[in-house]
């Protein structure tokens, strides 16, 4: 399980700050850990007091968290002195985590200061260039840069000056824009323009801390920069977007509004153990493509690929047998997960899939058995798909699912140059799609026993 460290005030209301953060890294299937450096009394429209932890307390509190195991992720909110921007400046350098994201919280939704004056120039100096990103809203970013960000010029400006200032990728959040929210993403030496929809978003109170939170644990994950971006973004939008109407009253961010209840989260991962027991036991690991397999199993009414639950790590054959490195997790499959959501898009109910090796053989058992097979070419891509990484898949099965008018139980990918060719079969929940791979299996010859070792 990815662990994520959230560096941050607390919220005595429960909506924002710490706890916001832990509620939404627990969420997401990541195990979450906690410094405070902040105690606020707080309702969700108005922060009454605020009282800093003294730096000292904040770096013991680091220390204790680093001497208990690896970290995968850092997310930091209030901050409040300079002092303790110093701390944890040292401390992340100390620990060598690969992935931080600054979120730069300033002032309350409310307008109250919680970053002190002459904590601006150490958060600038040194803790911005140790950030993978750093997600101001439009006010930040403004007052981190010394230039008004007002529109998407500004943002884009700002973008490209906060990573000369240091920061490896930036995120300004437009969520104030007039209209449409739209997020801007410097990475890679470009902008990438992040379009969402208008949402009632008035009182939304801990939205940035979900967001940046969310951040955080996507890019454990492994997602890149770009995919962990455009998930955050549509998570808080979800979330946002089933917040009633308040009447001008703040409302607490609710993440529960956008992760699904907690026992389909359960359902989806003991249905996805289950399967996984079924297919070691069926011994045909002989099936397992060169880049290995996963199976992945999506809630309901997913979609992201965060509701999206699959095996980290993917699984491997040992011994003629299907073996996962690891349980399965949500947000664990960017391929398989691309694939279910595309395939879901089309009929809600296909909400499993699974990779397996594809040779004139496999499709030939897979035609014996009487399945429905569907496909595409990779030759025929268009190039703006090419140049988005991790957009291949949703695209070809797209492609596919056109071409047949319907979800078919498999599709095949004639693969490409550095692409292996691949089957992938489809069902409504993983003890289908373990079906079908099982009656393909019996319609061609296994390999011999020592081929299996």
């Amino acid at each position: 399980m990815r662990r994520i460290l959230t560096i941050a005030g607390s919220d005595s209301s429960g909506g924002a700050g710490i706890q916001g953060d832990l509620r939404v890294i627990t969420l997401l299937g990541a195990f979450g850990a906690s410094v405070i450096t902040a105690l606020t009394a707080q309702t969700a429209g108005e922060v009454c007091a605020v009282e800093p932890v003294p730096a000292a307390l904040v770096a013991r509190q680091l220390e204790a968290v680093f001497a208990d195991g690896p970290v995968n992720a850092i997310k930091t909110g209030m901050l409040a002195r300079a002092d303790t921007v110093r701390a944890v400046a040292a401390a992340v350098r100390g620990a060598r985590v690969p992935t931080l994201v600054l979120d730069p919280v300033m002032r309350s939704t409310s307008g109250t200061r919680l970053l002190a004056e002459d904590a601006m120039q150490p958060l600038c100096t040194e803790l911005l260039p140790l950030a993978r990103v750093v997600t101001p809203n439009l006010a930040e970013a403004a007052e981190l840069t010394g230039s008004g960000v007002r529109d998407v010029e500004g943002m884009e400006r700002a973008a490209r000056r906060l990573h000369e200032m240091g920061a490896a990728s930036v995120l300004v959040t437009g969520g104030h824009l007039d209209g449409d929210p739209l997020d801007v993403l410097f990475d890679s030496g470009k902008c990438t323009l992040l379009a969402g929809r208008q949402t009632h978003r008035l009182g939304a109170h801990g939205s940035g801390c979900a967001h940046s939170s969310a951040l955080a644990t996507f890019l454990a994950m492994g997602m890149s920069v770009l995919a962990a971006a455009s998930e955050a973004q549509r998570l808080v939008a979800l979330a946002i977007g089933a917040l009633p109407p308040s009447a001008g009253m703040a409302t607490p961010l609710a993440a529960q509004d956008w992760c699904t209840r907690s026992e389909e989260r359960a359902g989806v991962l003991a249905a996805l153990r289950s399967a996984m027991d079924d297919l070691s036991r069926a011994k045909l690991g002989w099936l397992v493509p060169e880049v290995r397999t996963n199976l992945g199993y999506a809630l309901p009414q997913a979609r992201t690929r965060a509701e999206v639950a699959a095996f980290p790590g993917r699984i491997t054959a040992l011994a003629g047998r299907h073996v996962a490195v690891s349980p399965p997790a949500f947000g664990a499959s960017r391929h398989i997960a691309s694939v279910i959501l595309a395939a879901m898009a089309h009929d809600r109910r296909s909400r499993a899939a699974m990779n397996i090796r594809s040779s004139p053989d496999i499709l030939g058992a897979c035609s014996s058995a009487g399945l429905r097979i569907a496909q595409f070419d990779r030759d025929d891509e268009p190039e703006p798909v090419r140049r988005h990484e991790g957009s291949s898949l949703d695209w070809g099965t797209r492609v596919a699912l056109r071409r047949a008018g319907e979800v078919p139980d498999a599709i095949c990918d004639r693969g490409a140059f550095g692409k292996e060719p691949m089957i992938r079969v489809l069902g409504q929940d993983p003890a289908e799609v373990i079906g079908k791979v099982r009656t393909i299996a019996t319609c061609i010859k296994a390999p011999r026993e020592e081929d299996l070792t």
